[in-house]
């Protein structure tokens, strides 16, 4: 049977929080190739694609698990532990495990953000046994010696320097803590100089101990594969710990709660350029008009015919970059703009971006913008899968934020019934909100950035 672009008729989908341990969904089949979802005992998902074609596969253990997750006390543990977790097992020393991916031409790594983690491996397909055992290794069998902690510390604290050295990272970090002061994803997922320095083996061994369980856990395979082949190599890495029947955690939900309003933000750096950045709490992931905002979003600063670029880069030449960005979690989320200019212009370009945001929120995206805000979301959805580290990142990413399973058709089908009014009712309510500000530039007080950045935030 030819099905394309969804799945065949009479699969069972469903949600994997109401499957049975030990069962196996097929989530699509078309003759691109099949996706397909396993519960293994003790909660563990197994989703696969086979992607028929080609020579690679690439693996991924996605972890519910992420800087949202810290206390203040362990701040920046998710991205610590991320770091290492690589150093040593009770198999292998870091070197082994550095040695074994190089010889096999492949690549191992990980990385880290608010709400999960991600550790992954991209190989030829004949090497699949050892990315799957690789990944399971360094997930549930680092040792955390303390000598690796203190040799990883310092690493960290370089990442965190380095962070501050690029004005558009540290730009967006003092972005978040404007839109979301007070709350854990308004926090470095890096952690701070100040939490990486007093963290101790013990607090994180702890960290580790409780959240890296197999109910928040997610195993993606995409490429030239079978899901038997995959299934039983994950039996044999994990062997005793497949066991109980463990139902997955659900999907985090809920509303988050955010006492903090948006405020401005600046940190002083003498740059050549000042870094800009502005925007408002938008919607979550869960929310069906989130192919709105991806539209919506797409039209304002998403590409160079975009609202935004045509009006601050064409049209007075105020910013070389400029764009919109969309963060979604899973109870809130935000819209941002982004632009980088030369001191003397910064107050002149947060007007012109102020206006931007208020013409489109009084009316809306014309026809020919809703149109181009559409393609570019369809081209970049289907030209981004064009590799298997991409497909993989989907099922699993997506299995694990929703525990269900969109095809690509019905994707584009989302995509395709946003309308000019959807748009223009969201664009409303959106860009009405209060916006917070963030700043990277060379100015001593908040009290010397121009004042017509103060003037969009109130």
């Amino acid at each position: 049977m030819t099905v394309r672009n969804g799945a065949a008729p009479g699969l069972s989908r469903g949600s994997a929080f109401l499957q049975k341990p030990g069962t196996t969904r097929t989530l699509e089949r078309t003759e691109q190739g099949e996706v397909r979802r396993t519960l293994l005992p003790g909660g563990l998902r197994v989703v696969t694609e086979h992607v028929p074609g080609v020579r690679s596969a690439s693996v991924g253990m996605w972890v519910g698990v992420g800087s949202r997750d810290e206390q203040p006390s362990v701040a920046g543990a998710a991205h610590y532990l991320e770091h290492l977790l690589f150093k040593s097992t009770s198999r292998r020393t870091a070197q082994q495990i550095a040695e074994e991916i190089d010889a096999v031409g492949g690549e191992l790594n990980a990385f880290t953000a608010k709400e999960h983690t991600c550790y992954y491996a991209h190989v030829l397909d004949e090497d699949l046994p050892l990315a799957v055992d690789l990944v399971c290794d360094v997930v549930f069998e680092a040792l955390l010696a303390e000598r690796d902690m203190e040799t990883e510390r310092s690493v960290v604290l370089e990442e965190i320097a380095m962070r501050d050295d690029d004005p558009e990272d540290l730009l967006h970090d003092a972005f978040c803590a404007a839109l979301l002061p007070d709350h854990t994803l308004g926090r470095p997922v890096l952690g701070t100089e100040k939490s990486i320095t007093e963290l101790s083996r013990n607090a994180l061994y702890g960290f580790y101990k409780r959240r890296y369980t197999l109910p928040r856990m997610v195993f993606a395979v995409a490429g030239n594969i079978k899901h038997a082949d995959v299934l039983r190599l994950v039996r044999k890495a994990l062997r005793a710990r497949l066991v109980g029947e463990v139902a997955p955690l659900p999907a985090r939900k809920g509303r988050a709660r955010i006492a903090g309003a948006p405020r401005l933000v600046l940190h002083t750096e003498d740059t050549e350029q000042t870094h800009l950045m502005l925007g408002v709490r938008a919607l979550d992931r869960h929310d069906e008009r989130r192919f709105t905002l991806g539209v919506l979003n797409a039209a304002l600063g998403g590409g160079m015919s975009s609202r935004l670029f045509q009006e601050v880069r064409e049209n007075r030449g105020m910013a070389y970059q400029v764009y919109s960005s969309v963060a979604s979690y899973s109870d809130t989320g935000h819209l941002s703009v982004y632009a980088g200019v030369q001191p003397d212009r910064l107050g002149e370009t947060a007007s012109v971006i102020r206006e931007v945001l208020h013409k489109v929120a009084r009316e809306g995206l014309s026809d020919a913008e809703v149109a181009r805000g559409k393609g570019q979301l369809r081209g970049g959805l289907v030209l981004g899968l064009e590799d298997t580290s991409s497909r993989m990142s989907r099922i699993g990413k997506g299995e694990l934020t929703y525990g269900n399973y969109l095809t690509v058709g019905e994707t584009l089908g989302r995509i395709d019934a946003v309308t000019g009014e959807d748009i223009a009712l969201l664009a409303k309510e959106l860009l009405s909100r209060p916006i917070a500000a963030a700043v990277v530039g060379p100015y001593a007080h908040t009290d010397d950035v121009p004042v017509e950045v103060h003037e969009v935030i109130r």
